[in-house]
């Protein structure tokens, strides 16, 4: 199934879930696999026979992953006839989120109507064996929404599948087989090693025509494209294609330091940018996945905004250090503890924190019910506060709250301010109604701004409602007007403000 993302498409190859509970045995203990001896390279001749070991070392341990969906009865909604598998159903809730126009489209219409059978959906992806007793580890998305998984060995043996668990918010899944003796295994390495320019080997059946091996090398760390919750993949550019997802991403010692998940293509093949989940992160989920079945998780209760270097310079704060809160949600350990917007956290539980995708990590594997301290920069000063975490709820997605705003029409008090080119209204009961804001809301509103302006710039919109000039909070225009006045644009004027249901700083210059 391919998703269109404003540009390359994304292309993943899915399949289905189950939830079913599991005995508990961990990737972080020790494991009877064999690992691989890396051997000296001094010629291409000698990478070639590198590829042949490491390929003939990791083979035997990767397998198809066939996935189905019995045939199901859907609603005809509107006249349109919505030829959906439970399986892409599944996919496109969690795309959507909880954006109003999924009901509209492929909502279930609740009025009765026609029905139409949709016959039974197969699916293949890949996977490997990571414990002889029989654990495999794939995507999440190969076998999301699957009335029954089969998976072929190496030796060609086809077993049904006991039972599976997955981890959306990651796209990790393991799967369980019983077959005779002990099965080939691989094991998982230290994907952090890896380094650009690294020789990596990757495994699968792409397009289902068996199994198959590439080469390339790490393009690129960390990447966050936006797949996932989760994101901090390794970019390559060996090949991977639809059938692929779920196999191993191979280093030269043999071990797996990721699990092939996705591509950006705009052929709907192999471009040359595929991504794999690292191995670091794939084994805290498996580990939670194999004892309990699901994944736990702490949380703190914001929304992260990413920082330019305008941002950083008027946050006082360097490049690769903190991560800025963008909005407080009510009720969570954040809003208990005193977190406020605009605050940046330096460190949590002792631990640095360089971005938001590094807080995200710390907070989520860190044990629900205890305190930390959390180090943050709030208007210039370093503040230290305790936060007593708690587990996440099952439905908590900060991604949700984000809408677009509605432009204002309609106001009574206005200015222009020339210099950023806007034109700024008091927030009225007519406005809030329009914007569609709750009667505690507080700030100005942005009317109109001017084509070329340094707001526009900024990206400044209609709609938007300015809350905050720097650390002052504005409630009317003549605040908002004395503030900038007081500013200096050349330095850059940084607002904070809400659009629609979300926020975001933004610095004018």
């Amino acid at each position: 199934m391919a998703l269109l993302r404003k540009g390359p498409v994304w292309l993943l190859t899915l399949a289905g879930g189950l939830c079913l509970g599991a005995a508990a045995v961990g990737l972080s203990q020790p494991q009877p696999v064999q690992r691989l001896a890396p051997a000296p390279l001094h010629t291409p001749t000698d990478l070639s026979m590198a590829f042949r070991a490491v390929s003939e070392h990791a083979l035997p341990a990767v397998v198809s992953i066939t996935s189905e969906t019995d045939a199901k009865e859907v609603a005809v909604k509107g006249g349109v006839q919505r030829q959906m598998s439970p399986l892409d159903e599944q996919f496109l809730r969690r795309f959507f989120g909880d954006d109003p126009q999924f009901e509209q489209f492929f909502g279930d219409g609740n009025g009765g109507g026609m029905q139409r059978n949709v016959p039974r959906q197969q699916g293949t992806g890949s996977g490997f064996i990571v414990d002889p007793s029989g654990i495999i580890l794939t995507n999440s998305h190969v076998v999301e929404g699957a009335d029954r998984l089969t998976v072929r060995l190496s030796d060609g043996r086809e077993i049904p599948a006991e039972s599976w668990n997955y981890d959306p918010r990651t796209d990790i899944a393991i799967i369980r087989i019983k077959a005779d003796g002990t099965l080939p295994s691989i094991a998982l390495g230290d994907s952090d090693q890896m380094q650009v320019g690294d020789w990596v080997l990757a495994l699968g059946n792409p397009f289902n025509v068996g199994t198959t091996v590439t080469a390339g090398i790490i393009s690129a760390t960390g990447r966050g494209p936006g797949i996932n919750e989760r994101e901090s993949y390794l970019q390559t550019d060996a090949a991977i294609n639809p059938g692929n997802s779920g196999g191993p991403l191979v280093n030269l010692n043999g071990d797996v330091i990721g699990i092939n998940t996705a591509i950006s293509s705009r052929s709907g093949g192999y471009d040359g940018i595929g991504f794999a989940i690292p191995a670091n992160m794939v084994r805290w989920v498996a580990d939670q996945l194999i004892a309990n079945g699901r994944v736990e998780r702490s949380y703190l209760g914001v929304k992260l905004q990413p920082m330019n270097t305008e941002l950083r310079e008027q946050m006082g704060v360097a490049n690769g250090q903190g991560a800025l809160v963008n909005e407080v949600f009510p009720d969570t350990p954040a809003a208990k503890a005193g977190l406020q917007a605009g605050d940046v956290v330096l460190s949590f539980a002792g631990t640095p924190v360089k971005d938001q995708s590094e807080l995200v990590d710390v907070i989520e594997r860190s044990a629900p019910g205890k305190s930390y301290p959390a180090v943050v920069m709030r208007a210039g000063a370093e503040k230290t506060i305790s936060v007593k975490l708690e587990p996440m709820p099952e439905d908590y997605t900060p991604a949700l709250q984000r809408l677009h705003a509605r432009q204002a029409d309609a106001g009574t008090e206005q200015t222009e301010l020339g210099k950023l080119g806007v034109e700024i209204s008091n927030l009225t009961p007519e406005l809030r109604q329009t914007l569609g804001v709750d009667d505690d809301m507080t700030g100005v509103v942005v009317r109109k701004v001017k084509p070329g302006s340094p707001a526009e710039r900024s990206g400044l919109a209609a709609g938007d409602i300015i809350q905050k000039v720097g650390p002052d909070a504005v409630n009317s225009v003549s605040e908002f007007g004395e503030l900038i006045e007081k500013a200096d644009l050349n330095k850059g004027i940084l607002f904070y403000l809400r659009r629609g249901n979300g926020a975001a700083f933004v610095v004018v210059k």
